[in-house]
């Protein structure tokens, strides 16, 4: 997803252009140009000379725009003045409404409880507008999820408060025991009954060697069944915590010995893979980091620092909004939080020396929000992802991940002061056509006025791209196949028998699309909030076949290549982006919208924005039975999983 760092979409316009005249026969002009005007006139990007032919132009970052071929006297000209001869509009343009049905503006609600579960006593809270859309569609009021409300409570057991995060460094054969069970903590000023591992949200830290092995006693204190998938991990097809593989839903009060084993260096983590929309959202989750024997595998830093980015959904009085008892709510967009966590916390904050450099190993654990992570006055280098480092290290203005993605950034800190670690994104309301910008804080980076030294082995290497030679030897055994003809292709889509609440099901009707390739904010959050997994099916089908989900049926032999292509449908009834994450392998994202990726990594979870088309190149190495899914918690709850076989 290729965007600024405040979140606008870049686009790389390509114009073929047949029968225009010479320019000289419209006046004094001696070429066409081309550029990208806002709809209010008011700002324009000049993108280059067109002609006759196909031209490939410069990139504009703007929303929403027109595209217009002027007459001019010269190719230097800054502004246009000449005769418009040609023009377009941005897809997104399509946005702006002109007959779109009268939208009530909502004064601000207080939280309404509307129904409550005659066992646990729950309610029902209608989720809070969002602050910049705070209109609400007609006839949705009063509507609430086809389920029964749910939270977790502690009954009649005391349960201790939640304690901070422990690392624990890992010897090869080590063991060590994971708890999942209740704790409590203070969310917004409200004390809620949430999940952790050992008390602990996020989980202990657990740092290793590669090529290593633990055993992870697992005991089950929750009162549902539930799983620990070590993601991104190429281990033993047994451990990999999918009940639909060999390993069964650990039941309340059951145990389960897990072997992990650790043949990649990189950073990964651990969650449910059992009623993952509330277990994870309610704090199940934590870290892997996996050491390289290498010395020189990273660069040198001063210091590092591992966090998990997550959100939570509160409602008008800071209290939890409830999940769904027995189906996933939210089952559209996925559940969108309110409250920003890093690291399980509101209030995250660093020290830092000025010219310190600090490398950031992010983990994305939220439902379905795609963060767009910035820090301004800072310069960052993307060094690696998912399952290691990239070939060639890179300057970025931020960094887009998504769902269970994992990126590894080395950030220099030039000047004192506060500094915001900025989620930083556009947004859409769509009943408007309009985009807004979005810029949250996660935390705040505290620079001192003390210098490092400016001749450490961290400053110097900072300054520096590396190249990682190991990667691109590791990814050169398979050039020959990057440009190949897919193998296989799944088209990510939506089924909606019309069981949605009449209602919802003519306000999504109205909707205009396209708007952005990605669900960036939570603009809809009473619209989302309705849908549940039995009313609608989130879909993977086999392009071949025409099987969709788990009746698709794919059989491979350990050492295949296989090329998988990814189409997002756009032409459904709200389309969305999709991370798709491949259990027990690796792959190369090799292609998006038909474009080669130039800078290669290997990767677990891949974005597929909605109406985009991404290629990935899997090597299957790894035997057993897998899944292959959305990493949308709700998508997946709603259907969108399947399994494929790969066999000795």
């Amino acid at each position: 997803m290729s965007v600024d760092e405040s979140g606008h979409q870049l686009f790389a316009p390509v114009i073929t252009l047949a029968n225009l005249p010479d320019p000289r026969t419209l006046g004094p002009y001696s070429v066409y140009i081309a550029w990208a005007v806002t709809p209010d006139l008011a700002r324009d990007a000049k993108l280059g000379v067109v002609a006759n032919g196909r031209t490939e132009l410069g990139v504009v970052g703007l929303n929403q725009f027109m595209l217009m071929i002027t007459a001019e006297r010269s190719a230097d000209v800054a502004r246009h003045s000449g005769p418009a001869i040609l023009n377009g509009t941005s897809p997104s343009w399509a946005l702006q409404p002109h007959d779109a049905l009268p939208i009530t503006r909502s004064s601000p609600h207080t939280a309404m409880s509307m129904h409550s579960d005659a066992t646990s006593g729950v309610h029902w809270v209608m989720p809070p507008m969002h602050p910049q859309v705070p209109q609400m569609a007609p006839g949705l009021e009063g509507l609430m999820p086809n389920a029964a409300p749910w939270m977790p409570t502690a009954g009649d057991k005391a349960i201790a408060a939640v304690r901070p995060r422990e690392v624990l460094t890992l010897k090869d054969g080590d063991s060590i025991s994971l708890v999942a069970g209740l704790m409590r903590r203070t969310i917004a000023g409200h004390t809620v009954t949430m999940y952790g591992f050992n008390g602990q949200s996020p989980g202990p830290l657990i740092r290793v060697d590669q090529r290593s092995h633990i055993i992870v006693n697992f005991t089950n204190a929750l009162d549902q069944p539930t799983s620990i998938h070590w993601h991104g991990v190429r281990l033993d097809n047994r451990y990999d915590g999918t009940p639909m593989t060999p390993q069964a839903a650990i039941a309340p009060g059951g145990t389960f010995r897990y072997v992990v084993t650790f043949p990649d260096a990189g950073v990964y983590w651990y969650h449910p893979h059992v009623r993952e929309d509330s277990q994870q959202d309610l704090g199940l989750y934590g870290n892997l980091f996996v050491r390289s024997p290498d010395a020189g595998f990273f660069a040198p830093a001063d210091r590092e620092e591992v966090l998990m980015l997550d959100d939570f959904l509160v409602d008008d009085r800071g209290a939890p909004v409830p999940y769904g008892a027995d189906q996933s709510t939210h089952a559209l967009m996925g559940r969108f939080g309110n409250l920003f966590l890093v690291n399980g916390s509101p209030d995250y904050s660093l020290n830092v020396a000025r010219g310190e450099v600090v490398r950031f190993f992010l983990t994305n654990a939220s439902s379905t929000r795609v963060f767009n992570v910035s820090i301004p006055g800072a310069r960052l280098k993307l060094v690696g992802g998912d399952v290691g480092l990239i070939a060639n290290e890179t300057w970025v203005p931020s960094v887009v991940i998504a769902p269970a993605e994992r990126y590894i950034v080395d950030v220099r800190f030039d000047s004192s002061g506060r500094v915001p670690l900025l989620n930083h994104v556009q947004g859409v309301d769509r009943y408007r056509g309009l985009f807004f910008d979005e810029s949250d804080t996660l935390g705040i980076v505290t620079v001192g006025p003390s210098t490092a030294p400016a001749a450490t082995p961290a400053a110097t290497a900072f300054e520096q791209l590396r190249q990682n030679t190991s990667v691109a030897r590791d990814i050169d055994r398979y050039r020959s196949r990057l440009a190949a003809p897919p193998d296989y292709t799944l088209r990510l889509t939506l089924d909606t028998a019309q069981t949605l609440p009449f209602e919802l099901w003519q306000v999504l009707r109205n909707e205009v699309w396209p708007g952005s390739p990605v669900e960036w904010t939570g603009t809809m959050p009473m619209m989302d909030w309705l849908a549940t997994s039995r009313q609608l099916r989130w879909v993977l089908r086999d392009s071949a076949t025409g099987r969709d989900n788990i009746d698709v049926k794919w059989r491979f032999h350990a050492g295949d290549l296989v090329r998988i292509r990814l189409v997002n449908d756009a032409r459904i009834l709200h389309p969305m982006q999709h991370p798709i994450h491949i259990h027990g392998q690796r792959f190369l994202v090799v292609a998006v919208d038909g474009d080669p990726m130039q800078n290669l990594l290997w990767k677990d979870t891949a974005l597929v924005p909605a109406g985009s088309t991404v290629d990935l190149l899997v090597e299957m190495t790894n035997p057993g039975t897998w899944m292959l899914h959305c990493h949308i918690a709700e998508h997946m709850e709603s259907g969108m999983r399947m399994m494929f076989e790969v066999v000795r």
